[in-house]
């Protein structure tokens, strides 16, 4: 019987570099389960895309990848890309891994590559952002650039701590954008300190932050955005209430939407996965429902 083959793309500096000491065991799994494995260790930004996309068509049967959610993010994007999609599998290596969270995947490399071979396949919303794709999360304002800014040796040693302290040197420098969102019926216009669209039950380690009873695969993001405070007690209230993970204020609008439009005056810098995704004025945002097949525990 011919041998099922998998393109196995790693990430060998993400989360304290653990694949390093698990990468051996992880193939061997693979191999034990009847895959003809190639591995593909990243070098730099786009390494995961220009993998995917170079792939030889219908040659592989699956694809995993190794990493933080940056690393799943270039994979995803890659695979969107192709004419062709077949299953991803995840094995978590970051400082966070959000998206493996809300997903039941292990934390543990080993567990999570098991259930890459013994798993079941699930289909999952994925989103796009102008020309771009985003696997669980676009945002923009307060905090949304700590994750790109922060130094990889940073992260490996802080883990979550690297955003949280990041973050809190810049509360004094808090700025608000003039924007419009439309949604459907929806539209709201104000000044917001930070927004986040999100297919996700986790984010930033903290969880259930954004709603709930969410589900990955239903083709509709839940939306949080943050109105500016006008004086010290909102801001107060806005971080009680994200630390409460009670995102349902008067500081804030919470709903759920396929698709909307953001506009703004001025280029506002936006990260997509934790990862920069350029300065926009005008956004469009729309859920891919279920179009990603993606290995997850079997029940």
């Amino acid at each position: 019987m011919e041998k099922k083959k998998m393109l196995f793309i790693y990430n060998p500096r993400a989360g304290k570099a653990k694949i390093r000491s698990n990468l051996l065991d992880i193939i061997d799994i693979f191999t034990k389960a009847g895959f003809e494995v190639v591995a593909y260790p990243t070098q730099s930004k786009g390494d995961g895309i220009k993998a995917v996309t170079e792939r030889r068509f219908g040659y592989y049967d699956i694809i995993v990848c190794s990493g933080g959610d940056g690393t799943l993010d270039e994979v995803v994007t890659g695979m969107m890309q192709c004419d062709r999609r077949i299953p991803i599998g995840y094995v978590p290596a970051g400082s966070t891994n959000d998206f493996a969270n809300s997903l039941h995947i292990p934390k543990n490399m080993i567990d999570a590559a098991q259930v890459i071979v013994s798993g079941e396949s699930f289909g999952c919303d994925i989103g796009s952002f102008n020309d771009d794709i985003f696997v669980y999360i676009a945002a923009f304002g307060i905090f949304t650039d700590v994750s790109y800014e922060t130094r990889q040796d940073v992260k490996n040693i802080l883990g979550h701590m690297a955003y949280i302290l990041e973050g809190m040197r810049r509360l004094s420098a808090i700025r608000a954008y003039e924007m419009r969102v439309e949604s459907g019926e929806f539209s709201v216009e104000g000044e917001f300190l930070f927004g986040m669209i999100t297919n996700s039950v986790s984010v930033g380690g903290f969880k259930n932050i954004t709603g709930e009873n969410v589900k990955l695969d239903d083709g509709e993001f839940e939306v949080t955005l943050i109105k500016r405070p006008s004086n010290a007690i909102e801001l107060n209230l806005i971080m009680a209430a994200l630390v409460n993970r009670n995102v349902n204020t008067d500081c804030m609008y919470c709903f759920k939407a396929k698709s909307l439009k953001v506009y703004s005056q001025e280029d506002i810098a936006w990260t997509l996965d934790g990862e920069f995704g350029g300065k926009h004025r005008e956004v469009t945002i729309q859920n891919q429902k279920q179009a990603l097949s993606i290995r997850i525990p079997g029940k």
